[in-house]
C-alpha cells in the first residue's frame, strides 16, 4: 500500500509539474518522459491490438480464398469514382497518421478514399521458388512465416513494419543487394488496379512496360494488390564478421572489395565518422559455435549500432553466429539510431532489462503526438535520407555528406544495379556496382539549413548519375528531378493508362511544405511504406497454400 501511494505522489508531482511548464514544453525539451510513461505503453497496446485484430481478420475475412473479392470491392470503387466524374484524384484509405511519414497528410481529407484491406501471404510455391503476397504483408510477417519452413527472401529490407507494397512502388535494399540487387529485382510478376478499373497482371513477358514502370512509381500508375517475389532456400544462422577500418581512402576500398566478392552473402558498412567504420561481411550457415552465438534480438542485448561501435572501440575484429530472422531485423529496435535522440539513455542496461521488451515506440503515435514545434524542429533540424551513388563514387559522396551535414552513423549497404528501362537504372547498358548511403540524426554543421543543405547533396547525387530513395523530403524541381531519374517509360504509360486524372505524377506530389516537392508525404500514405502489424503471424490458410514442400 505504502508503495502505491508513493507511485501515486510520483503521478500528482510529475502532472503539477508538466501544468506549471505546460504539455508543448516538456514533449519538445523533455520528450523522453511522454515517449516513456506513454507512448511506450500505448504501443505495445497497439501491438497487441493489431496482432488479436490481425488474427482475427486471417481467421473471419482475410483467407487468400477471398482475395478476389477484396480485388474486385477494389476495383468497384475505383469505378465508381469514375462514375461520379473524376472529381478528385485517388489515395488509399490509410489514416494519414497511422504511417510511417513525419507528416499527417491532409490529402486525404480532399481525395478520394480507396479502401484497401490486403495483408495476406497469399501461398508460397516452392517448387517455382515464389511467394505471392497482398501489398500490407510485411517483412516481420513475411519472415516468421518463410524461415519457420526453411525459406527466405534473397533481399530482405531490415525494418519489421516495411511492407511489400511500399517496398515494390518505392524501393528496398538489404545488405545482401550487392548480389541481387534492389527489391524491385526479385519481384517476378505485380497485380494492378489501373485507373480505369481493370485488374492486369504484369511480368517480363507479360505486359513487360508496366512491370518496369511499377518501382518507384510510388503508387501513381495504379493499386497494387499482389506480388510474386522469389525465394531462396534459408539456414538457421548468420556467420557475421565484423572489421574496424580507419581512413577514408581505405574504408572506401575495404568496402568495394567486400561488395565485389561474391562468397560474401551479406555486405553492409557503418560509419561512425569520416575515418572510422566497422564493415561486417556475413554467410548463411546450418551450424554455429556454441560460444560464439550473439542473439541479438532478445530485449535486453545492446542496440546492434552499439553492439559494432564496440568492435571500433576496442580496435579489434570478431566473429558472431546470429539466428537468420534477428540479423534481418538487427536495426528495428533502435530504429537504426534514431530512438537514440528520442530516448537518450535507452540503450542503458537497466532500460534494456526493465523496458527494453516494449521498444521501439510505434511510429505512427510518435508522429500522431509530436505536434507542430517538433514536427517543425525535425523539418529543419533532422536529416532523413538516403542516397543512391556508383561505388566508384564512394569517397567523393561520403566527403560531400561530411560537408554538407556531418550526420554520423552513416549506413553503407552495396547494391548491384542492372541496366533497365524504368526510373532507376545504370547509364550505361551494363550492370554497375552502387551504394546506398544512409544518413538519419540531427547534422552537426553550424551552416545546416535543410532545404539548400539537401539540394547539395541532390546535385552531387545527380552529377554521378545517382539516384534519392523518394520516402524522404525531396527539394529538387520538377526538371531536376526528371534530370536524375528515366521518365521516359513513366510518362508514356502514364497517357496510355489514364493516370493523370487519377494520380498525380510522382514529382510533383501534393502538399509541398516549400516551393520545392516533397515526396515524403504522399509516398508514405500510397500503398508505398504502410507500416502495418508487427510480428503478424502467418495465417492458417496461407501456411495450407504452401505446395511442393517435400
Amino acid at each position: 500500500m505504502d508503495s502505491l501511494l508513493y507511485l501515486a505522489g510520483l503521478v500528482v508531482l510529475l502532472l503539477l509539474w508538466i501544468k506549471v511548464k505546460g504539455l508543448d514544453y516538456v514533449i519538445v525539451h523533455q520528450r523522453w518522459i511522454f515517449v516513456c510513461l506513454f507512448l511506450l505503453p500505448l504501443s505495445v497496446i497497439f501491438d497487441v491490438y493489431y496482432y488479436v485484430r490481425a488474427w482475427l481478420i486471417f481467421k473471419m475475412c482475410s483467407a487468400p480464398k477471398l482475395h478476389d473479392q477484396r480485388v474486385r470491392d477494389i476495383q468497384r470503387q475505383v469505378r465508381e469514382w469514375r462514375k461520379d466524374g473524376s472529381k478528385t484524384y485517388m489515395c488509399t484509405g490509410r489514416p494519414g497518421w497511422l504511417t510511417v511519414s513525419l507528416r499527417v497528410g491532409k490529402y486525404k481529407k480532399t481525395h478520394k478514399n480507396i479502401m484497401i484491406n490486403m495483408m495476406d501471404i497469399l501461398e508460397v510455391d516452392t517448387k517455382r521458388q515464389v511467394v505471392r503476397v497482398e501489398p500490407l504483408a510485411n517483412m516481420g510477417q513475411v519472415t516468421a512465416l518463410l524461415t519457420s519452413i526453411g525459406w527466405t527472401l534473397p533481399v530482405l529490407p531490415e525494418l519489421d513494419d516495411l511492407t511489400v507494397g511500399g517496398l515494390v512502388m518505392g524501393t528496398g535494399i538489404e545488405s545482401s543487394s550487392h548480389i541481387y540487387g534492389l527489391f524491385q529485382h526479385i519481384c517476378v510478376a505485380f497485380e494492378l488496379v489501373l485507373a480505369d478499373g481493370s485488374l492486369v497482371r504484369c511480368t517480363e513477358e507479360e505486359n513487360p512496360d508496366l512491370f518496369h514502370a511499377v518501382p518507384w512509381s510510388c503508387g501513381t500508375l495504379g493499386f497494387l494488390v499482389a506480388a510474386e517475389i522469389k525465394i531462396i532456400p534459408a539456414k538457421p544462422w548468420v556467420k557475421l564478421h565484423y572489421e574496424p577500418v580507419r581512413g577514408l581512402e581505405n574504408i572506401c576500398k575495404r568496402f568495394t572489395e567486400a561488395s565485389e566478392d561474391k562468397r560474401n552473402s551479406f555486405v553492409e558498412g557503418l560509419q561512425y565518422s569520416r575515418d572510422t567504420a566497422v564493415i561486417m561481411t556475413g554467410a548463411m550457415t546450418d551450424h554455429a559455435e556454441p560460444e560464439k552465438v550473439n542473439r541479438i534480438g532478445l530485449h535486453f542485448k545492446p542496440w546492434f549500432f552499439k553492439h559494432v561501435e564496440g568492435y571500433l572501440k576496442g580496435d579489434y575484429a570478431g566473429v558472431e553466429y546470429i539466428p537468420l530472422r534477428q540479423y534481418y531485423h538487427r536495426h528495428t529496435r533502435s530504429i537504426f539510431w534514431e530512438l537514440q535522440d528520442i530516448i537518450p539513455f535507452g540503450n542503458n542496461p537497466i532500460f534494456r532489462w526493465l523496458f527494453g521488451w516494449m521498444v521501439p515506440p510505434k511510429i505512427s503515435l510518435l508522429k500522431l503526438t509530436q505536434g507542430e514545434t517538433i514536427r517543425r524542429l525535425y523539418e529543419q533540424h533532422h536529416v532523413v535520407q538516403d542516397m543512391l551513388v556508383p561505388m566508384k563514387n564512394l569517397q567523393d559522396a561520403i566527403t560531400r555528406f561530411h560537408q554538407d551535414i556531418d550526420v554520423y552513423p552513416l549506413w553503407l549497404c552495396p547494391f548491384l544495379l542492372p541496366p533497365g528501362r524504368g526510373m532507376v537504372h545504370p547509364k550505361g547498358q551494363e550492370e554497375e556496382l552502387y551504394v546506398d548511403i544512409g544518413a538519419y540524426g540531427e547534422p552537426k554543421v553550424k551552416h545546416f539549413e535543410a532545404k539548400a543543405s539537401t539540394r547539395q547533396l541532390e546535385k552531387f547525387v545527380r552529377d554521378v548519375h545517382g539516384f534519392q530513395m523518394l520516402y524522404a523530403d525531396v527539394y529538387m524541381n520538377r526538371e531536376e528531378f526528371w534530370e536524375m531519374f528515366d521518365g521516359q517509360l513513366y510518362h508514356r504509360l502514364r497517357d496510355k493508362l489514364g493516370c493523370k486524372e487519377a494520380f498525380p505524377e510522382v514529382s510533383l506530389l501534393p502538399e509541398p511544405k516549400t516551393s520545392a516537392t516533397s515526396c515524403l508525404e504522399f509516398l508514405f500514405n500510397t500503398e508505398a511504406f504502410e507500416w502495418s502489424i508487427k510480428f503478424s503471424p502467418p495465417s492458417s490458410q496461407a501456411i495450407e497454400s504452401i505446395t511442393g514442400l517435400a
